[in-house]
Order: C-alpha cells, then structure tokens, then sequence
C-alpha cells in the first residue's frame, strides 16, 4: 500500500462524514422544493405546469446524465468530479435564490440536475474505492443509505420551518452553508482515485444513453400527467425502447463500452438493480399518497405534514444503520428479499386502516412497517451492486445505482399515482351534476383532490360543501387504497424475483473471473 493510499485508508470515515454531507445536499434539494411550489406559486405566478416542471426538470436531467458523469469521473478522477459538481450545485443554488423569473427558476433546476449527476455517482464510488474491507464498505454504504433517508425525512420539515419564517429563496439559500461544508472537508480528507486504464471516451453511448434515458423519464413523468395511452407518451416510450436498445446492442460490441454489459452476468448486481428500483418505487409512491392524504384529506398544514412524515424517514435511517448486521447474519437474498415483502405488508396494513378520520399512531404503524421495509433493502442492496463492481469501475457502477433510485422513483409516482387518479376521476364523474359545470371549473375538479377542495370553498350552501368535501375524500381514499395494493403486489412479486435471482452473499467483482479485469486498488494493496 502506498503513501498516499495509506493516508486515504487512514482518513476513511472522516471522508465518509463529507461525503455523506454531499449526499445530503441532494437529498434534501428535491423534498424541501416539494413544499414551497405554493409559495413560488403565488410569488412568481407559476402555473401548475410550470410548478411540475420545476420538479421534473431536474429529475430528468440527473436521471438522464448519471451513467455519462459516473463514466467521466473513473477517467477523470473521482474527487475532482465531486468538487466541480459541489461547486456547479452552489452556483445554480444562488442564482435559483436570486432570481424572480419562473422560466429561468426552471433552467437552474435543470442546472442543478447536471451538478447533481455529478455528485451522487462520485460519493458512492469513492466510497467503494476508499473502503477495501468488504465487511466496513458494508457499514459505509448503510450509512451513506441511511442520509439519503434523511434527506427524505428533514426536507419536508426544514422546508415547512422555513416557509413559516422566510421567503421562498431560503429554501436555496439553505443548501450554501451544507455545500461549503461538503466542499471544504472532501477537499482536505477524501481521496482521489480514478481508473488507471480507462478506455476512450465512448462518444456514441453517451448520445445514445442521454437520448434514451431523457425519453424514458419523459413518458413515465408525464405519463402521472397525461396518461399512459395519450400519443406523446406512447411516441416517447417509443423512442426510448429504440434509443435504449440501440445503446445495448453498440454497449455489447464497443470495446470502449461506458457501461460494459458483462457486469448484468453478475446475479448480485442485476438482482439487486432490480430491488432499488422497486424499493425506490415504494418508497416514493407511498410518500407521495401520504403527503397529500395529510394535508388535504387530514388537514394538516405544511410543517406539521412534514413533522407527521418524519418517522417515516427516521425509520428508514436507523434501519439503514443496522441493514449491514442484517445483512451480514442472515445473508443478501433472505435480507432484502425479506425487506420487500415487509414493505408490501407495510402497503397492505395503511389499505386496510385508512379513513377520513384515521388517527395518527393508525397511521404511523404503517409508516414504520413500509421505513423497516425500505431501509433494510436498501444498504444490501447499493452494497450488493457496488460489490459486484470492480473498482475501476466504481463511477459506472455506482451510476447504475443511483439511475434505478431514480427511475423506480419516478415509475412509483407516475404508475401509483395513474391507479389513483383514474379510481378519483371514476367516482367524481359519478356525480352527473359535474358534468354540466363549464369546462375550465370542471378541470380544476378533476385535477386532484387539492383542486376539488378549491372549488368547494366556492360552494354557499355548508351542507352541500361538507357532503362535497366528505365525498371527494372518500373518493381519493379509494383511489389511494386501490394503487397501495397494487404496490403491494408489485412488491412481493419483486420480493420473489430477487429471491430467486440475489446470492446468499454478493458475488464480489475480484471474485467473477467472467470480468477479466482485476481491482486496481487491491493490487496496489498487495
């Protein structure tokens, strides 16, 4: 082991702190924004369209870049990349805070995504490369698990503190201070690590990836929106098929291939990709449903909401934490395997118990079922991929990871929230007297349950708006009920597919002779 590597290994947990710190500013980024779209809405005149957008246009610009920046930081440097996207995040942060234009608001949300796709992937495959020790990158992994979780959690509730006593520019502001922290210590304490061998850059995978990927999320996204039938959708999905199939079959054929295909041959990486995705799905439909059942069903305000949802998040973070033992004393296919189906049981108990009038410790027992779930599946699970990655390869494997996060994210709002819309729509459209209000009131019934409590305030007689109210609740209960089922299902039929698919322990990449590359940082170990 030489000098430098040494000082890396030496440093390890307190570059895990900074790390981690970067990982947090992402986490954050998207829940805390979730609850000032009002806020911007009324300051900048936003319409809803423009409110989704500035949601979507980040998640489809890191989703869509994460494979390409995972790929530059192993030729590049793994370091270098986490302080350029650091660097890239504050600057769009400041000028997201500053501006008072929607339409620019969104091209720095884009902005934002490039910056993020840079980070995210560097954190975890420094990690991988900083930790040598399987059972401790096992411990660092549950922790680097465990803040995203929290991000999930603390983001609702800083972003509803600081709705109460600022503008909405705190909620960018607030990112500066975490930034310059992650940036100054990954600076001093983390190491840099790049591959050694790293091929050409391969130019056609990247065009063909973004191109692919940006289809995809496009349709799933809008899909939430518009439906899955609706032609756009359809002529996305369309191009993505093309684009991704394309972008497989020259991966399988370039011999500077920026995701080498040979990694999918390994069980414990396609098998545990395939859980993220599905732990993610869970994971964000049902905070998804959860949010707005609490404030528009439950009547909850903003920080209280996000004060509600904290278990949740604290939940999965502690599991997280503990993930590794799990993992380490039952094995990755009984550990995850385990976790999704406790997840789907988690879906099934907050079908069976939820009402109008729901008491919240009714509730937060499913909370905690569905954060034990998730929170055990995920440690094993990235630790699993990443394990199954050579280090070399650790920028690439690592974005493989954060791409499923993503993309189970996006299917579980889109797929979840279309089974709950088209249960809200059937029993509103039961109601023949919405039929023959004028169109644009009608649409902003059927826009959700936020817009039909906005038009019964508009109602003057208070028995016919309290049967109103008490009625679109019901309806968007059932509709809730039916798409937790139906995640439910996907969740054990998930549990059952990694069951057969995961190893009872990960298939290290040193281990796979099929790869025909050996880790460059156990040789210098040696």
């Amino acid at each position: 082991m030489g000098p430098q590597t040494q000082k890396a290994y030496s440093q390890r947990w307190i570059s895990l702190i900074f790390l981690c710190a970067s990982l947090l500013v992402l986490s954050l980024n998207n829940n805390i924004l979730n609850v000032a779209l009002p806020s911007i809405a009324r300051d900048l005149h936003a319409t809803s369209s423009q409110l989704q957008w500035l949601i979507d246009a980040y998640i489809l610009v890191f989703a869509a870049l994460l494979l390409t920046m995972g790929s530059l930081g192993d030729r590049y440097g793994r370091k270098s990349s986490l302080l350029v996207g650091l660097a890239l995040f504050a600057l769009g942060s400041m000028l997201a805070a500053l501006t008072k234009s929607v339409f620019l608001l969104i091209l720095l949300r884009g902005f934002m995504g490039i910056a993020g796709a840079i980070i995210m992937p560097a954190t975890l495959s420094i990690l991988s490369a900083t930790f040598h020790d399987s059972k401790e990158r096992s411990q660092a992994i549950a922790l680097w698990a465990a803040t995203f979780g929290l991000g999930i959690g603390i983001g609702p509730l800083l972003g509803g503190w600081l709705l109460e006593h600022y503008s909405w520019n705190s909620i960018f502001f607030v990112n500066i201070p975490v930034i310059a922290a992650a940036f100054a210590g990954s600076f001093i304490y983390v190491s840099n690590s790049k591959d050694e061998q790293a091929p050409p850059a391969d130019l056609p995978g990247v065009v063909l990836s973004i191109i692919g990927l940006v289809a995809l999320l496009y349709g799933i996204i809008q899909a939430g929106v518009k439906g899955w039938t609706d032609p756009h959708i359809l002529i996305s999905l369309g191009l993505a098929v093309i684009f991704l199939a394309a972008f497989g079959l020259w991966e399988s054929r370039a011999k500077n291939a920026m995701l080498p295909l040979y990694l999918f041959k390994n069980k414990s990486f396609s098998g545990a990709n395939l859980a993220l995705t599905m732990d993610m799905f869970a994971l964000f439909g049902c905070s998804f449903f959860l949010s707005q059942y609490l404030q528009t069903v439950l009547g909850y305000s903003a920080f209280k909401a996000g004060l509600a949802l904290l278990p949740l998040a604290l939940i999965v973070v502690i599991t997280s934490v503990l993930s590794a033992s799990a993992a380490d004393r039952l094995g990755i296919k009984i550990t995850v395997a385990g976790s999704l189906i406790i997840s789907g049981v988690g879906l099934l108990f907050m079908t069976a118990t939820a009402g109008v009038d729901t008491a919240y410790t009714t509730l937060l027992i499913g909370m905690i079922i569905v954060g034990i779930g998730t929170g055990t599946a995920t440690g094993p699970a990235t630790d699993s991929v990443m394990g199954a990655v050579p280090v070399s390869k650790a920028g690439v494997g690592s974005a493989m990871n954060d791409t499923t996060r993503e993309l189970g994210g996006a299917l579980g709002v889109a797929v979840l929230g279309t089974i709950l819309n088209h249960t809200f729509l059937a029993r509103l459209n039961d109601l023949t007297i919405l039929q023959i209000l004028p169109k644009d009131i009608y649409e902003t019934i059927s826009s959700g349950i936020e817009g039909a409590h906005q038009f019964a305030t508009y109602i003057p007689f208070p028995q016919v708006q309290e049967r109103f109210i008490v009625y679109v609740d019901d309806a968007f209960i059932s509709g809730m009920k039916e798409a937790m089922i139906a995640g439910a299902a996907v969740m054990i039929l998930t549990a059952v597919i990694t069951y057969i698919i995961l190893p009872a322990q990960i298939e290290r990449a040193e281990e796979v002779k099929s790869t025909g590359q050996k880790d460059s940082n156990e040789e210098e170990k040696k």
